[in-house]
């Protein structure tokens, strides 16, 4: 059988620098990983609901029966008419 250790003593001497950490170099890890990926989801739900929301919203504005048979005996421009309340 050959010796692995000699195999294995290699493959650990060109590994060794792939596993150097330099302590000046700060990355955002694992932890920046998660809160990125949790706001996104936080952001595709909200944008989800938002546009169910919308969806649910009626643009046109109905006619108001009241307004209408009221505005036949509205006076002309420049007349003051005390508002209902």
């Amino acid at each position: 059988m050959p010796d692995m250790s000699a195999s294995a003593s290699l493959a650990m001497t060109h590994l060794v620098p792939l596993a150097e950490i330099d302590q000046n170099k700060v990355t955002p890890g694992v932890l920046g990983f998660i809160v990125f990926a949790a706001m996104a989801l936080a952001v595709w739900g909200l944008m989800k609901s938002m546009s169910r929301h919308m969806g649910k919203v009626d643009f046109t504005e109905a006619p108001d029966a009241e307004a209408a048979s009221s505005d036949q005996g509205t006076p002309g421009p420049g007349k003051a008419q005390p508002s209902k309340g």
